[in-house]
């Protein structure tokens, strides 16, 4: 059984091992703790910013970050952003994902949101795959940009 809840100051490394559990993760992310605990502390002053993980057995076995934003357009619509979407290996294919999107959908729900959208890394096929059985259709084309922060 799968218990959701919003992410301590205390499970920061349980989560960075969760988002280097894969080759790309591997490549992107940093094993330097101290960077990912400063942005969780400020995380923690963000309104409508949280961390959620799912823990097993008193372990950190999922988790994924939801962001609300209030906009204009689709008549004034409010929706969440879902985003660092991770189960652990030895869970996956038990239903902690499906679980998981569950969980982000009731949150979303919950604070009046009337659209859920997320992205997913093109060379993820595995959990395209999955979002699209779970009723995410793939309707737009994401584009980002890295920005100089020299």
């Amino acid at each position: 059984m799968i218990r959701w809840r919003e992410a301590l100051r205390a499970d920061v490394p349980a989560i960075v091992a969760l988002l280097r559990d894969d080759a790309l993760g591997q490549a992107r992310e940093s094993t330097d703790i101290a960077e990912y605990t400063a942005a969780f502390d400020a995380m923690s002053y963000e309104y409508g910013n949280a961390l959620i993980v799912g823990e097993a057995d008193g372990r950190v076995v999922a988790t994924y970050q939801l962001t609300f934003i209030t906009g204009l357009s689709l008549r004034a619509s409010r929706r969440a952003q879902v985003e660092s979407v991770r189960v652990a290996a030895k869970v996956r294919s038990e239903g902690v994902g499906s679980a998981l999107m569950r969980d982000a959908e009731m949150r979303a729900t919950h604070a009046g949101c009337t659209l859920i959208q997320l992205t997913s890394d093109k060379t993820r096929e595995d959990a395209q795959r999955f979002y699209e059985r779970a009723g995410y259709a793939p309707s737009h084309i994401g584009f980002k940009k890295r920005l100089d922060q020299s």
